[in-house]
């Protein structure tokens, strides 16, 4: 998931892209023509894209906001006011009530 655009309104939600099922489907094709040495690397591949196709959508919102949290460099409390602040900060287009929503998300969904 990446950042957010629009215009200039504040947005209260937040889009998933998931597209596991293409990465899917194109390591399953890459599986049946795979050489008995290509195999192994693939099979593990093919369940890493399962894995991640199997997470849930709070899930995935909550890594969405940890990585966003790193990349500006909070390494506090999920669950504080400050998180939320720098959150809206990362993402200026968050209204704070979907900063709230994601930041639940986070603390419910710990790494």
């Amino acid at each position: 998931m990446t950042g957010l655009t629009g215009l200039s309104r504040k947005h209260d939600a937040v889009l998933i892209v998931r597209d596991s099922d293409v990465i899917a489907a194109a390591l399953r094709q890459a599986l049946a023509e795979a050489s008995p040495e290509e195999r192994p690397g693939l099979e593990r591949a093919a369940a890493l894209v399962e894995s991640a196709a199997a997470a849930t959508d709070g899930r995935m919102r909550a890594r969405w906001v940890r990585s966003r949290l790193a990349s500006a460099g909070f390494t506090g409390d999920l669950a504080s006011v400050s998180a939320v602040k720098a959150l809206r900060k990362a993402e200026p287009d968050l209204s704070l009530l979907a900063a709230v929503r994601l930041q639940k998300d986070a603390v419910a969904f710990p790494e």
